[in-house]
Formats: structure tokens, sequence, C-alpha cells
């Protein structure tokens, strides 16, 4: 099935089997394990009438390409993945929190975001369709769990992505060392998409014109930059303490 997508590890397959486990087309599991972890996969599996498969340590080394699959790993229906943006929005009782990925190639770097992502209480990430980093394997084993969570959606046209939610009143907020404030400095607007660019390349231009203002990450060291994970981080947490203190 050219859809089908690999997960492995706990994490992944925990997540998956729990949100989603119909898009599970059969768990691979190690022979003789009998630990609490593997009896809990084991039960939510049978719960779910999810196929599960016995085999040994080779077979699971060569599914997950010798990653540490900790004893599972899964075979998905990628295809019933799609979260569309618009649904997202229109189900939200509260103000939008979103983040952009533009330019965010390195699959742990996007497992990393889709993690702070999803502690930050992210609605959904976006990300172009085009130089982009997929969901795959090493994203969800990164991500411990958030890609199975998080809604992360990819789109044709990021620009018009953008046009489309300032329609629905969300503001547009690039993170650029050259911003006009810093992120110590900045009131966050109540609906909120922070654009994180690649570290060292940072947003594409035209990403950049659609931005309605740009904050920088206060660097007080002797480093330039941070990892995008990190930056993502700090934005989004900032943006939740001040929600915390509006309510």
């Amino acid at each position: 099935m050219s859809n089908q997508r690999l997960i492995i590890g706990f994490h992944a397959v925990n997540a998956r089997l729990w949100q989603n486990p119909a898009s599970i087309v059969e768990l691979y599991v190690q022979d003789g394990r009998q630990d609490a972890r593997m009896r809990d996969v084991l039960a939510k599996a049978a719960a779910e009438n999810v196929r599960v498969v016995h085999t040994d340590a080779e077979r699971l080394d060569t599914l997950s390409k010798k990653a540490r699959h900790q004893g599972v790993v899964g075979f998905i229906d990628a295809s019933k993945n799609h979260v569309d943006l618009d649904d997202v929005l229109d189900h939200l009782t509260e103000p939008p929190l979103l983040l952009i990925l533009d330019g965010i190639t390195d699959p742990h770097n996007l497992g990393a975001c889709l993690r702070v992502a999803d502690a930050m209480g992210v609605h959904a990430v976006i990300a172009p369709k085009d130089k982009s980093a997929g969901l795959n394997a090493t994203v969800s084993k990164v991500a411990c769990g958030a890609a199975e969570v998080v809604p992360y959606i990819t789109v044709t046209n990021l620009a018009r992505t953008l046009r489309q939610l300032k329609e629905r009143d969300i503001w547009i907020v690039g993170t650029d060392m050259d911003g006009s404030s810093d992120l110590f400095h900045f009131t966050a607007p109540q609906a909120v998409a922070w654009v994180m660019g690649a570290e060292g390349d940072g947003m594409r231009r035209l990403t950049r014109e659609h931005c309605d203002m740009l904050v920088s990450i206060p660097m007080l060291g002797s480093v330039q930059s941070l990892n995008v994970s990190v930056s993502a981080g700090m934005v989004l947490a900032e943006t939740q303490r001040q929600r915390s203190l509006a309510t």
C-alpha cells in the first residue's frame, strides 16, 4: 500500500493505539517480551482488533532499518491521517494557537517541533509540501507520540494559507533576528500563528512579507542562533504564559 508509513517504539505506537487505532494496518512485536509496557500494547491492540505479528528481534531490526524500536513497530495507513485546517479552526473553543514551519527539512527538527507543539497546546502545525520534512518513522520516534496527536497539515501554497489565516483574524508573527520587537517585550495576539524558518536561512522572502510583525528572540550569550525546536518552545511558552495571566 503506497500510503503505508512506519512507526517505531512505544511512544508512537501507544499514541496511535489510543488516538487513531483504525489507521493501524498491523503491529510487529518482539516474541517473548512480557514486560508491563508490552502487555499494555498487546491488551490495547486486542481491544481495538489490531492485527499483531510476533516476530524476532532480527526482523524488527530490518523493518525499522536498525532504529531503536524497543521491541515494537507498526505500519499505519497514512491516508487516514489527513486533517483539514478548516476542520481544526472551525471546532476550536479558544483562540487559535498555530505553529508554521517554513523550510524545516530535517526530520529530527520536525519531530522535536511536534513534541514542543503538543506540550504547549498548539492546535495545528502547518508546513509547505515542498522543501519540508514529511512525517516518517524518524519524526514519530523523535516526537515521542506527538506526531500521532498534533495535526500536521501540509499545504501547497503557504502564502495563500497565510492570507486565509488573516481572513480569520489570526495574526501572523514571524521570528527573525531583525524583528521590530523582542520576545520579552511583545504582547502576543489572542489568535496567533507563529512562523519559524530554518536555522541559518530563516523564513523565505514571500513568507516574511506575509507576516504582520516580526519578533526576535534575545540572545544574551555568545551563540547567534538556536535550534528551531528550541526557538519554537520559547515563543509558544511565552504565548501560553501571557494567556494564563489574562484568564
